[in-house]
């Protein structure tokens, strides 16, 4: 009976421990590595002021991590000769730079500070908050405490593990709702598109049919001129939000209704009776956009997470130990 009683003991500590070590907290690292924000902060500030796209490169790659398989930092692994990593699939190959580099500057900083502590994940995470604070955005509170992945490969990426610009936004609906978001938090997560810009061969095939597909004609033939040349230098892009394409704010939401979005997932977003009313309502309401935005950032940056022994702590982010 003794026996038995420690046993359950044991099994019942164990169980503790382990949702213990799993919780996430927005003080994780007080005691750890207490400059863990400022080190990140004072590391965006530098990257920001010197490539003014870094807040909008590091926001898409945040997506680009969480969305397929949970936010676990497996997208900055870089391949090797025996497997090819998350970065290098297809959907992946456009990500900006600037992105990686700033998790990057970041995790180097911290490794002085506070060797084999922090996560990339968490890293990612808190630097993409902040980032959004200088460009105008929301500040929102970040948990913290995530591992990182220890694999990543191109193969676990699946057809439709991220929406695509050119998806209808049923198949966007479903891609969201099946991992638990509403369809206003849909809404709200494109507003991300106030930053960052978009490479011309995403759209010009839709800028060549303007009387179908909702772009105001001026506009459409701006893009066309802008876009001249893109099949010989495919790295020509145009700015999502032309009006204010470095402030973030909800000038997305209002741009859309004008025929001046320029995406095909944009104007969808407008054209659909399931989204509309919310565009209507950011349009109108920066504030609301704002709260909903944060929130939904929320949720996106804890799903799917490792914590405790599911995942490690990388001492480079681009390399699994």
């Amino acid at each position: 009976m003794a026996k038995l009683i420690i046993l359950l003991f044991f099994i019942n500590f164990s169980l503790q421990s382990s949702a213990v070590e799993s919780r996430l907290t927005t003080d994780f690292y007080s005691k750890s590595c207490p400059r863990f924000l400022d080190i990140v902060r004072d590391t965006i500030t530098n990257k920001q002021i010197t490539t003014p796209t870094t807040a909008a490169a590091a926001l898409r790659l945040f997506f680009h991590d969480c969305f397929p398989n949970g936010c676990d930092a497996s997208v900055l692994v870089s391949s090797t000769a025996f497997a090819t990593a998350e970065r290098d699939s297809s959907i992946n190959l456009s990500l900006p730079g600037d992105g990686f580099d700033v998790v990057i500057r970041a995790k180097t900083a911290l490794e002085l500070a506070c060797p084999n502590t922090v996560s990339c994940s968490d890293i990612l995470a808190a630097a993409v908050r902040d980032l959004l604070v200088t460009v105008g955005g929301p500040y929102y509170e970040i948990s913290l405490g995530r591992r990182d992945s220890r694999v990543s490969r191109s193969s676990l990426l699946l057809a439709d593990s991220l929406p695509l610009p050119s998806s209808p936004i049923s198949k966007l609906v479903e891609q969201f709702t099946s991992r638990g978001f509403s369809v206003q938090e849909m809404v709200a997560l494109s507003g991300a598109h106030t930053i960052g810009f978009s490479h011309c061969k995403e759209f010009t095939n839709r800028v060549a049919r303007v009387n179908e597909t909702g772009y105001n004609p001026r506009f459409a033939d701006a893009l066309k001129k802008a876009c001249s040349n893109y099949r010989n230098d495919p790295t020509i892009s145009v700015f999502n939000d032309v009006m204010t394409p470095n402030k973030f704010d909800n000038m997305y939401f209002q741009n859309i209704p004008k025929g001046l979005g320029l995406l095909e997932s944009d104007h969808g977003l407008y054209s659909d009776p399931r989204t509309r009313p919310f565009v209507e309502l950011y349009a109108s309401d920066q504030a609301r956009f704002f709260k909903d935005f944060a929130g939904a950032m929320q949720k996106l940056s804890v799903y799917g997470v490792l914590t405790g022994r599911r995942g490690e702590i990388r001492r480079r982010c681009d390399a699994i130990n």
